[in-house]
């Protein structure tokens, strides 16, 4: 509370204690006492913005003896119930309503029974009490409010920088799946240049021209990430039916691939097509890094609800990385995991590195 308002507030409590003091020269034999009641009450006015029950029980007793410590002790029991709990609060109202009784029967006013003064004093007190609970209580819930603010505001931000921190996550997974497919066929195609420099010029050539090929379309793979990431309908997102044409594509670029596609266009959700094809699109990858000239052969079937998508080949001298630490695998699994199904991979008792995943089918 600043300085101006209990100087305020004292201001007007001697203002109305004067007046007090003039209305009590109804009873000039009292005089002196009224004016050291007085000067008692402004002080314990003051005190009571500080110490509103001790304050306020000490002016409740002082209203006993004159009429001019009324004003000081109904400010005083407002400003208990506005700053202090209930039961200090009643306890200032009760030691008010004890004065004033003592003072009706002391000092009855002219023409007023002491019945309905003991009546006013008391309505009176319980409406300053209401109103002071009413105050703290519309004061607590501003504060609660503002808190509320404040905290929904910070969580406002942590949301939005693990939005952010996701969605680079999804950028850097998205970017890994299209780059390394890509870059993984051009260097099948760098591979056969270097190796064969004695080849024909048309040959080199066609070998050439692969390569620009695949350039841009890693370029446009890249563009659609960053489309699908914007919420953009590019209307050419890689899904399950594009598994036929990423076949083609790496048996074009040398590498002998089997598809078996027994799903029968099973009824994919967005996300879990997608999914679909990023796995065999990893599982190729890592067959071209890992097994190159391995055969590899794509199973997709559909079981008990669950579209299977069963990658195997022949495990080639270097082993792709089980234990976790790689980006390909691990944030393949993850992307399984979103879509509500599961991946497994693993080298198998017969020399084969097998790559599963089941993905849940819609339900009619």
């Amino acid at each position: 509370m600043s300085t101006t308002g209990p100087l305020r507030v004292a201001a007007t409590v001697i203002a109305v204690a004067i007046g007090g003091l003039t209305a009590a020269g109804l009873v000039p034999s009292h005089g002196p006492l009224d004016i050291a009641v007085a000067v008692v009450a402004v002080t314990g006015a003051v005190a009571a913005l500080f110490s509103p029950v001790g304050a306020g029980l000490a002016l409740g007793a002082l209203a006993a003896l004159s009429p001019v410590a009324t004003p000081a002790a109904t400010f005083a029991a407002l400003n208990a119930a506005r700053r202090r709990p209930l039961r200090g609060a009643v306890a200032v109202a009760a030691a008010g309503i004890a004065g004033h009784a003592v003072q009706g029967r002391w000092r009855p006013y002219p023409g007023l029974f002491y019945g309905w003064w003991l009546l006013l004093m008391a309505a009176a007190y319980a409406a300053l009490l209401g109103w002071g609970v009413w105050a703290q209580a519309r004061h607590q819930l501003l504060i609660s409010l503002r808190e509320r603010a404040r905290r929904a505001e910070a969580e406002q931000g942590r949301r939005v920088l693990e939005a952010r921190l996701a969605e680079r996550t999804l950028v850097a997974r998205e970017m890994h799946d299209v780059l390394a497919h890509r870059l993984s066929l051009l260097a099948m195609y760098a591979g056969a240049l270097e190796y064969r420099p004695d080849a024909p010029p048309q040959r080199l050539a066609e070998a050439a021209g692969v390569i620009r090929l695949g350039v841009h379309q890693a370029l446009d793979e890249l563009r659609e990430v960053i489309a699908v990431l914007r919420h953009e309908d590019t209307g050419v997102v890689r899904s399950l039916p594009d598994v036929p044409r990423l076949v083609e594509e790496a048996v074009a670029a040398g590498q002998s691939v089997h598809l078996r596609d027994e799903s029968g266009d099973p009824e994919l959700a967005p996300v879990a097509g997608r999914t679909a094809f990023r796995v065999v699109q990893e599982a190729l990858t890592n067959a071209r890094k890992h097994a190159a000239g391995q055969p590899v052969t794509v199973e997709l079937r559909a079981e008990g609800g669950m579209l299977v998508v069963d990658v195997r080949n022949p495990v080639g001298e270097d082993l792709p990385d089980l234990s976790g630490s790689g980006v390909g695998l691990v944030g393949l699994t993850e992307r399984v995991g979103l879509a509500g199904g599961t991946l497994e991979h693993a080298v198998t008792a017969t020399g084969e590195f097998r790559l599963r995943a089941e993905l849940p089918c819609r339900t009619v």
